[in-house]
């Protein structure tokens, strides 16, 4: 299966999904940072063989943002999109319609980090005014997650500043050079940087006890969202797809993290897997048992993005048309 996990190679794959346009056998689904633990249950779905044994053939391919890969998704270009459940709302206040189809996390496995310089001064969010804070990308879910968490805190839009530092390397080389103070970012980036002293938690939402304290409640987050249309009319494919990342939710839950590293790519963890080991411990307890939408949590997803978002509040979202456990469930 073609992976595209580079920044550079993942620019020249917007282009590859029209390529498959007219093949109706692949299903090519686009995943907002390949390498990333939150989503690594694409690529393990694919090394475990999953996909081949329900028929499907699916290409995976990589962008850096999630919000990338949704507009890919909204243009036709891919068929579905590993990112984060809370853009089915988002794009619902928007009139279009996408809706996840296999939850893979019950909790953002976001952390907010501090960077080492700046934690004397910047203990918790509500000390943000003046800084600038690193995200993926302008409309991706770590900004949705940031604005929440420092605007809850009282300090206004005006008196912070976000910017899209990406994920991995350049998360890391935006922070060591000060053009950010603190930014949200997941594993493997967050135990690269506790290890190496140049960064502190400041928020941890890996864990549910964390993301409650943070959020309120459940926060439903990776996920295998697709167009609602594109559901309906190929039943077929859509049930396959759930049925075997449910089967490699089960796997997760069943095995240890150095059973699952081993079936990852080596490029995913570089010369210290056993530091991608420990990533892996960190975040096994985010994933679901079996992709089923987790209870409660859509409106926690709901309540977070009302709270800053007029569009949102306003828009009356139907949480049934944003999830379905349908396929999961079908024979």
């Amino acid at each position: 299966m073609a992976s595209c996990v580079s920044v550079a190679v993942a620019a020249l794959c917007a282009t590859a999904p029209a390529a498959h346009a007219a093949d109706n056998d692949t299903v090519t689904i686009m995943v907002g940072g390949i390498n990333k633990i939150i989503y690594l249950p694409a690529k393990l779905a694919d090394a475990l063989g999953y996909f081949k044994e329900e028929g499907l053939k699916v290409e995976l391919q990589s962008q850096p943002a999630g919000v990338d890969a949704e507009n890919q998704l909204i243009a036709g270009a891919v068929q579905g999109v590993v990112g984060f459940y809370d853009h089915t709302i988002d794009i619902q206040a928007k009139g279009k319609d996408i809706q996840a189809i296999a939850v893979f996390g019950k909790v953002p496995g976001e952390v907010e980090l501090v960077s080492t310089k700046a934690a004397p001064n910047f203990k918790t969010v509500a000390e943000a005014k003046g800084k600038t804070l690193g995200v993926t990308g302008l409309g991706s879910s770590t900004e949705f997650l940031t604005r929440y968490l420092v605007e809850k805190q009282g300090v206004a839009p005006k008196d912070y500043s976000l910017l899209p530092v990406g994920a991995g390397n350049t998360f890391i080389a935006a922070m060591k050079q000060d053009r950010i103070q603190a930014g949200m970012t997941t594993e493997p980036t967050v135990s690269q940087m506790l290890k190496t002293g140049e960064a502190k938690v400041l928020v941890d939402m890996r864990t549910e006890e964390g993301t409650r304290a943070a959020l309120g409640g459940l926060y439903p987050a990776s996920s295998l969202y697709v167009r609602n249309e594109w559901a309906a009319s190929h039943k077929d494919q859509a049930t396959k797809l759930a049925h075997a990342f449910s089967k490699t939710m089960q796997y997760i839950a069943t095995h240890s993290a150095e059973d699952i590293a081993e079936k990852m790519p080596k490029d995913f963890y570089g010369s210290d897997k056993a530091l991608y080991v420990e990533a892996l411990k960190a975040s096994l307890p985010m994933f679901t048992k079996d992709a089923r939408m987790p209870a409660g949590g859509p409106e926690t997803v709901l309540g977070v993005l009302s709270a800053y978002k007029p569009q949102v509040k306003s828009a009356h979202i139907d949480l049934a048309r944003t999830y379905t456990n349908a396929y999961i469930d079908a024979k």
